[in-house]
């Protein structure tokens, strides 16, 4: 039997199983796990604001701009933490690494945890955040035809979860969308055996209290809108990158996203990351995975190689 790569083991080890810890000492413990000492990514600006939200509430944001003249892509980044842990602060170290490394403008909103706010809270509050970055791309030096969003674990599922929202709604323009881990639904036809230790980041147990939390009622769970696997129509999303990691109760499921974006001729980038541990992502400090900034370079690349295959298409048709 395989094992996970020690660089990773020997970070995520000490995680108490989630599912065991209230709510206030799995954000406390969250936020630790999260945090790094040092100074990531060369930027030009990196600044605090505030979206007017749906209900009326004030979703914060924090801006990250790489240095360099622009206009840049835009990536709205929500952050993982099973939709109840994790804030713009944890994610700080992450962001900073995406917008330097990727060369875009990093948007990340604090949109509401449950469960003191209930599926559909935080995700309105990222669909106001994306629209909101789409009506004033020429304030942040963005390039209007190069929005996309992205984010990881939970954060991947609200990311799908707003392109979904995004097409059904006619609005905002998203052009493409990055996936790591992302649960897709709140179902349990793909559960692994737990690893029962925590030695694995996450288990089963874990997701089922995330989905205890994050869901009013199970009826809530077969919307679209919070198990994008349950969509009967995954057709005309933007193009994606899916990132899966062998170690992690949600691999399947996202596999499984991932086949059914490219069987609706959704253009999509998967890759597998054997070895590999839930959370590994976001380990981009010292003692960093090397895995980690392994994927941001592969996803820098798909953006890359997307963006450049349509100007070529625009070249076309113009001459």
């Amino acid at each position: 039997m395989s094992e996970p790569h020690p660089d990773i083991e020997a970070v995520v080890s000490e995680v108490p199983p989630l599912h065991r810890l209230t709510i206030e000492q799995a954000r406390a413990g969250y936020a630790d796990f999260l945090s790094v000492e040092q100074d990531l990514g060369e930027l030009a600006d990196v600044r605090d604001s505030v979206v007017r939200g749906p209900d009326g509430n004030n979703v914060p944001i924090r801006v990250y701009t790489p240095e360099g003249e622009g206009p840049f892509p835009v990536l709205v980044w929500m952050h993982g933490g099973g939709f109840l842990l994790g804030d713009v602060e944890s994610y700080d170290p992450v962001c900073r690494v995406l917008a330097d490394e990727l060369d875009c403008v990093v948007v990340s909103p604090d949109y509401r945890l449950a469960p003191e706010h209930k599926f559909p809270a935080g995700l309105r509050d990222c669909y106001e955040v994306v629209d909101w970055a789409e009506s004033r791309m020429e304030i942040l030096n963005g390039d209007p035809d190069r929005l996309m969003v992205g984010g990881d674990s939970a954060g991947g599922n609200l990311a799908a979860a707003v392109s979904l929202m995004a097409r059904d709604k006619g609005g905002p323009d998203i052009d493409y969308q990055v996936l790591v881990y992302p649960t897709t639904t709140f179902s349990y036809e793909f559960a692994d055996e737990p690893s029962g230790d925590g030695s694995y980041f996450i288990t089963e147990p874990d997701l089922q209290w995330s989905w205890d939390n994050y869901l009013e009622n199970e009826i809530d769970g077969m919307s679209p809108y919070a198990s994008p696997l349950q969509a009967n129509d995954l057709s005309d999303l933007p193009p994606a990158t899916v990132l899966t990691a062998e170690f992690d109760p949600l691999k399947e499921e996202g596999i499984e996203y991932a086949e059914r974006l490219a069987d609706a001729g959704v253009s999509v980038e998967h890759t597998h990351y054997e070895d590999m541990v839930h959370a590994f992502f976001t380990n981009v400090a010292e003692p960093r995975v090397e895995r980690a900034w392994d994927a941001i370079a592969e996803i820098g690349a798909n953006i890359e190689a997307a963006f450049d295959g349509e100007s070529e298409e625009e070249e076309l048709v113009v001459a």
